[in-house]
């Protein structure tokens, strides 16, 4: 039996295992618009990201990784200005009715909904070829959020996580590179973790922070331009996974080209931020704690430092060794 539009929303974006209880909805689906309440001393941090089919993923791709990677890109973003992850809408445009993609895509998008009390709201359903557009929305103690206009010359730059495996995965993909072991790499570019916990943390210590989506060097560029500053990083302080480390040591990659990926490849979705440097250690001793009690761990590295303003923005070193590197990061439009 052929189902309208109504009949999808019923059956895969209402979220019977969700209480609602404290989400603050105060009206969702079923009405032309939602009601929201926003708590007394808070703001609303909105952001929105649509994924075309061909352009940010396959058209193959398991639905389930789709579901759950188009609302992970989403609460990178909330997580990156230290707010909290709250309601969501999703418009999504399907070239046909597929119960069983749809089923998939909807278990993908609510386990990880429903990790972060995060509560769908509404949307739309159209017809036309395959596209996600979700708009995440978050709320942050009034002028609180953090920023990338904040950092300052003594900063300490950091990254949490590994950098570069998602670039690499879809290199794996897309130019059929070939890997002494792909799994983790896919999997680093369709399951992204948003570190919503992380962002908490910083919102209390660092100085400017953005999730790294277009490649390190042109996120850290945006940094550098909002703040007026200039930045000295240390290309052997990158942290590179265990499963990119090997691929090195297999001589599938080079040294060189795992620089790059980490640089300009994307997909990463870890944060980058900038902070004092006494703060730094009292962020560390907090993170071990943390992951005594998580379990999803996360590490920060310290891969640079904030300079004074001058004509070139970011300085790369090896081992103190200046270096060069051509192209900064993805542009949708190049």
């Amino acid at each position: 039996m052929s189902l309208g539009e109504f009949d999808l929303i019923r059956r895969y974006f209402q979220n019977t295992d969700k209480n609602n209880a404290d989400s603050g909805v105060s009206h969702g689906i079923g009405d032309d618009c939602a009601i929201l309440d926003v708590p007394d001393g808070y703001q609303l941090a909105v952001t929105t990201d649509s994924l075309v089919s061909g352009v940010h993923f396959f058209e193959d791709v398991c639905p389930y990784r789709l579901g759950y990677k188009s609302l992970a890109v989403n609460l990178s973003d909330i997580a990156a200005m230290g707010a909290i992850p709250k309601w969501v809408s999703l418009a999504i445009t399907l070239p046909n009715v597929d119960q069983h993609w749809l089923s998939e895509f909807s278990r993908g998008f609510f386990e990880l909904a429903n990790k972060h009390n995060v509560t769908l709201i509404g949307g739309d359903t159209t017809k036309g070829p395959l596209s996600i557009t979700v708009s995440a929305k978050g709320i942050v103690p009034r002028n609180k959020a953090l920023l990338r206009s904040g950092a300052k010359e003594g900063d300490v730059i950091c990254v949490s996580g590994v950098i570069g495996d998602g670039a690499l995965g879809l290199a794996s993909k897309l130019d059929n590179l070939k890997l002494h072991y792909s799994k983790p790499f896919i999997d680093a570019l369709e399951l992204t973790e948003p570190r919503i916990e992380l962002g908490l943390l910083l919102s209390a210590c660092a100085s400017s922070c953005i999730d790294i989506s277009d490649g390190l060097l042109q996120d850290l560029g945006h940094i550098t331009d909002k703040s007026q500053c200039a930045t000295r990083l240390q290309l052997d302080k990158l942290p590179l996974s265990v499963a990119m480390q090997k691929e090195i040591q297999a001589n599938s990659l080079s040294q060189d080209q795992a620089y790059r990926y980490a640089l300009t490849g994307g997909d990463d979705y870890e944060l980058l931020f900038t902070l004092e440097a006494s703060a730094f250690k009292q962020l560390q001793h907090q993170i071990n704690q943390h992951n005594h009690l998580s379990s999803n761990p996360v590490k920060v590295t310290a891969i640079g430092e904030i300079v004074e303003k001058n004509e070139q923005k970011i300085q790369l070193f090896d081992q103190q060794q200046s270096v060069q590197i051509q192209g900064i990061g993805w542009d949708h439009f190049k």
